[in-house]
């Protein structure tokens, strides 16, 4: 079952672990929208530097720090998907609070081992 995600601070740096994510999520089948602050193409899916109304999101997967994310909490929260990834260095209590008062699940994992040990 494909799992909608926004890769939420991707990155055109290949050694970057969010465009691993991006390259991972694609190979397993899932559909994959990613948002960054350059513009650019990884293996076919579009770096978008504007927010977009995406629709049917299932996981939101961060890798912007948590001093960065509260400009988005009003966005995710919006996209209302089923669970956010908290990658490691992206933990922020106060986000999951906002999660939990939404119903929206959270995880502090991180997206590459998940993928890889098939818990995706």
């Amino acid at each position: 079952m494909s799992k909608h995600t926004l890769v939420l601070g991707a990155s055109l740096n290949p050694a970057r672990y969010s465009n691993l994510a991006i390259n991972r999520i694609k190979s397993r089948g899932h559909e994959v929208k990613a948002f960054g602050l350059k513009a650019g193409e990884v293996n076919g899916v579009q770096i978008d530097t504007e927010l977009m109304p995406y629709k049917d999101i299932d996981t939101v997967t961060l890798y912007l720090n948590p001093k960065r994310q509260s400009m988005y909490y009003d966005y995710v929260v919006g996209l209302n998907p089923k669970r956010v990834i908290f990658n490691p260095g992206t933990e922020n209590p106060e986000f999951y609070n906002l999660l939990k008062q939404n119903n929206i699940n959270y995880e502090v994992a991180c997206t590459l081992v998940l993928l890889g040990t098939g818990q995706y």
